[in-house]
């Protein structure tokens, strides 16, 4: 693991990504993380600690400690997207938002944060309104539709330039 979020550099123009924003602590529901991401402009994942992280190695270590190399390389994978990639998530309603990757990884250790066990954050610039289903890219809706809690690449061919296509014509010029 390195000692600087590695970056996930795609030539070709901006990646999708699932983030699910749900918790592997099952004591926190399901919906919170996703409702403060979205209101306050963020995209995360989980694994809270003891300790605030002075730095990514710090907090790479951490939680690697706290939870598992396993939890370390999806936290490494998170981090090192690039700012610009596309990210969509579901709410607690089913419903689908988009959003763009807009800042570096950073821990936030407010209570709220830890409450809802999104600490592991980025800055995201989200769609003002959930995407209309009949808009969502057909790989988005199997991303979702294999289930989990894991932030992962939607890996379908098209999934990319669909995404685009879906958050360029939202857009307000």
């Amino acid at each position: 693991m390195s000692a600087s979020p590695r970056r996930d550099d795609d030539v070709e123009g901006p990646a999708a990504y699932r983030a699910p924003m749900r918790s592997r602590d099952d004591d926190v529901s399901d919906g919170p993380a996703v409702e403060r991401a979205l209101a306050l402009g963020l995209c995360g994942v989980g694994g809270r600690l003891d300790v605030t992280p002075a730095s990514w190695a710090d907090a790479l270590a951490a939680v690697d400690a706290a939870h598992g190399e396993r939890m370390a390389r999806r936290l490494e994978r998170f981090a090192g997207v690039s700012e610009g990639a596309f990210v969509w998530t579901r709410d607690v309603d089913g419903f689908l938002w988009l959003g763009r990757l807009a800042g570096p990884w950073r821990y936030d250790p407010s209570p709220e944060g830890r409450a809802v066990d999104l600490v592991h954050v980025r800055a995201c610039d989200w769609l003002e309104s959930p995407v209309e289903p009949a808009a969502v890219p057909a790989g988005v809706l199997e991303a979702f539709a294999r289930g989990g809690r894991n932030w992962q690449s939607i890996t379908r061919a098209d999934s990319a330039q669909l995404t685009a296509d879906v958050w360029d014509s939202r857009r307000s010029p």
